[in-house]
């Protein structure tokens, strides 16, 4: 599998100043279930956004076009072959790609599913997910979470490619 994992609002903002604009713990808790045992990849200012660097129990990869990037703990890749060879030295583990709009936009053609938490609220924020050919997937999974927030009130969605 190689899936896009994120979160975003409702007008699709899924960042505000490196971070995420909301605090959802049982998003934080379905990104966990989802990363632990793949090979995980985000880009550099991503993974430096992270507050507990590297992920445990996940291989953290960090795409990056810059030469120098250094990731402590994590496999540093600086182009897609990079990571296609990447994968196929792991071919038993999944591929989960987590952000940011840079990394999304450069594999936007990759992934076969779409793992995306959807909240009901609208957030101040600076960043946007990337446009996908959402008709080249279906819908195949949905849940729904209640919040006493109905800002936070969000949606789980997996969509696999058609």
């Amino acid at each position: 599998m190689i899936a896009f994992l994120w979160a975003e609002d409702a007008q699709g903002t899924i960042g505000k100043n490196g971070t995420l604009p909301w605090h959802l713990p049982d998003d934080l808790k379905y990104f966990k279930q989802q990363t632990l045992g793949t090979l995980t990849v985000m880009g550099r200012k991503t993974y430096w956004a992270l507050p507990k660097r590297p992920l445990p129990g996940r291989t953290n990869v960090v795409l990056s076009r810059d030469p120098e990037c250094v990731a402590p703990g994590a496999v540093v890749v600086h182009s897609g072959a990079e990571l296609r060879d990447l994968q196929a030295q792991h071919p038993d583990m999944d591929l989960v790609i987590t952000g940011g709009a840079g990394v999304f936009e450069s594999l936007k053609a990759w992934p076969d599913t779409l793992l995306v938490t959807r909240l009901a609220g609208k957030f101040d924020g600076d960043v946007t997910m990337v446009d996908l050919p959402w008709s080249d997937y279906q819908l195949v999974s949905t849940r729904q979470v209640e919040n006493p927030d109905p800002a936070l009130t969000h949606v789980f969605e997996r969509w696999e490619k058609r």
